[in-house]
């Protein structure tokens, strides 16, 4: 959508172009403040955890994953930003605050959703590892004090089958709550995608 020269002063003004800039800077900055948290906090669950079961600390990145996920979403959308953004020329600004506005408010939307979704996957992931490593450890304690299990006691391997299934079962639960946290900033990626299309062109 163009729009006359005779307001280009009103609607394209030179300060336009910083809205979109700092959309671009919200949209890295808060996606990787999320991104940061979420793996630091996950990370010191998973080697305190390490110390008792470091057969589990592979199975336990996922939430380290997650959180690296959205700064990579901060930078799609700050790409897209750039790329959307029109330079001056010596006589006309053909970037307009309507598209200025539009691009901050898709930094904000993927930078603070990023950045609220690797808080969760943080908190939620350190929790996880914790318990799947106190778990694992609380299933070693009780067999070093029963013993090897013997066929009477329900079979070859059947109270470690056991305590293996609510093993995974945690683990299961884990990978749901990453997945759904991480969902957080991938609704704020979509949402940053369609406002940035919104382009207003002085001519």
């Amino acid at each position: 959508m163009t729009v006359p020269a005779a307001s280009n002063v009103d609607v394209c003004p030179a300060i336009a172009p910083f809205f979109g800039y700092m959309g671009v800077a919200i949209s890295v900055i808060f996606s990787n403040v999320g991104a940061a948290y979420g793996t630091a906090k996950a990370g010191v669950g998973i080697m305190i955890s390490g110390i008792s079961s470091p057969e589990l600390v592979w199975r336990n990145l996922i939430p380290i994953i997650m959180a690296g996920v959205n700064g990579i979403y901060g930078l799609i959308t700050a790409i897209i930003l750039i790329g959307s953004m029109t330079k001056p020329t010596a006589t006309t600004n053909a970037y307009s605050l309507y598209t200025g506005f539009g691009h901050f408010a898709a930094g904000c939307c993927c930078g603070l959703t990023a950045m609220g979704s690797g808080m969760a996957i943080g908190l939620a992931g350190d929790a996880s590892v914790r318990s799947c490593g106190a778990f694992d450890h609380e299933s070693k304690k009780q067999q070093l004090v029963k013993g090897p299990i013997t066929s009477g006691e329900g079979g070859a391997g059947g109270t470690r089958k056991k305590k293996q299934g609510g093993g995974d079962q945690l683990f299961v639960a884990m990978v749901l709550i990453q997945v759904f946290a991480g969902n957080l900033g991938l609704y704020g990626l979509i949402t940053s995608i369609i406002i940035s299309q919104a382009n207003y062109i002085c001519v």
